[in-house]
């Protein structure tokens, strides 16, 4: 599978990338096995870059991803990991996590948010010991929404000094939201941010702020719910969308790409792992799995092919505005891309060039 650059440096994703929330029992328990086989699928498929935090299933999605790529080659994969919410042991065991943190497992922890610099320590360090690895590649600070001055003023500063020192290889943030992302690749020298759901075949906001930005900026951009929650990946009465409920005339949208997407021979949901792909910011698309099934599923429709006249029509139906970039464009996915272009003002005391807010 073909991989792509984080930014400048040297870290290295596979264009379809492996999303661990589901392994950490998210909605409902899978056992030990049922995670490691998912995984198995996964490298077998020739994913090699999987994303998880301490946020899926308590650490339970770290542990059981590390466990799986054990013994593996350490250098053929990237494992990415999140930053702010800390993990403290409670004194007494009341329930589960669904109603707090939407994971199936014993709320044998509860979650301190924390972007401080020894916080952003703490949580790698117990990353590392869930993982049990040496590093990790990619670390996002992870929904910061609330947060944003400490993340900004401490959070992402002490990822600046950790990818210097060579703990991390590349540094950015993961949010919901393209506005303050779009504040972090323009303000600070972050590699990469994750996106999710505001970039795909039915919300185009981040084309407003975060795609200019980034490719303005050299920074790369991994998108994850491209299935909005589901709507994308099978329209019908009672689809999510973004987590709700989808409206009438969402459902009503996606149900005619459908259609269009059938009437050329391929499927929505090969349309909406490729279409992410036309804009030149684009390093990796993130699919949440969970099952053997979903990595088969995902593998073959991320290979499968999306015709030019399926994009085209979209836009004389349409069913997607004429400035948004699709695969079939002259020059989608291909640069020149700037590689670290200017901040104002630059800290001269960074080494990698950015400017600390």
């Amino acid at each position: 599978m073909a991989r792509r650059p984080l930014g400048a440096g040297g870290v290295q994703v596979t264009e379809l990338s492996f999303g661990a929330a589901g392994i950490g029992n998210l909605y409902s328990p899978i056992t030990d096995a049922q995670a490691a086989t998912a995984v198995d699928h996964a490298w077998n498929a020739g994913i090699r870059y999987f994303d998880t935090a301490p946020h899926y299933g308590l650490g339970l999605s770290e542990r059981r991803l590390g466990k799986a790529l054990r013994g593996r080659d350490r250098s053929s994969y990237v494992i990415s990991t999140k930053v702010g919410r800390l993990l403290e042991p409670v004194d007494e065991v009341r329930g589960d996590d669904l109603a707090d943190g939407g994971f199936a497992v014993p709320a044998t922890h509860r979650r301190i948010w924390d972007f401080s610099a020894d916080g952003v320590r703490r949580s790698i360090e117990s990353s590392l010991s869930r993982l049990g690895t040496d590093r990790v590649d990619v670390v996002f600070l992870h929904d910061p929404d609330d947060h944003g001055e400490q993340a900004f003023r401490e959070g992402y500063p002490a990822l600046e000094k950790l990818r210097s020192e060579g703990v991390v290889g590349a540094i950015g943030a993961g949010m919901n939201q393209s506005e303050m992302l779009t504040r972090f690749v323009r303000d600070t020298d972050v590699d990469a941010v994750l996106c999710a759901g505001r970039y795909t075949l039915l919300d185009h906001g981040a084309l407003a702020d975060l795609l200019p930005a980034a490719t303005e900026r050299g920074a790369s951009v991994v998108i994850g719910g491209v299935f909005n929650s589901g709507l994308l990946a099978d329209p019908k009465p009672g689809a999510r969308f973004d987590y709700t409920e989808a409206p009438p005339r969402l459902l009503e949208h996606a149900s005619a790409l459908r259609a269009l997407a059938e009437r050329h021979g391929t499927t929505l949901r090969a349309a909406a792992l490729a279409f992410p792909f036309g804009h030149p910011a684009i390093a990796s698309v993130l699919v949440g799995i969970h099952a053997p099934e979903q990595v088969t599923d995902a593998a073959e429709q991320f290979a499968a092919e999306v015709p030019a006249a399926f994009w085209r029509e979209a836009r004389e139906a349409g069913l997607l505005p004429e400035e948004v970039p699709v695969p079939s464009d002259p020059g989608a996915l291909r640069g020149p891309r700037n590689p670290r272009g200017p901040l104002t003002p630059r800290d001269p005391g960074n080494p990698r060039g950015g400017n600390r807010p």
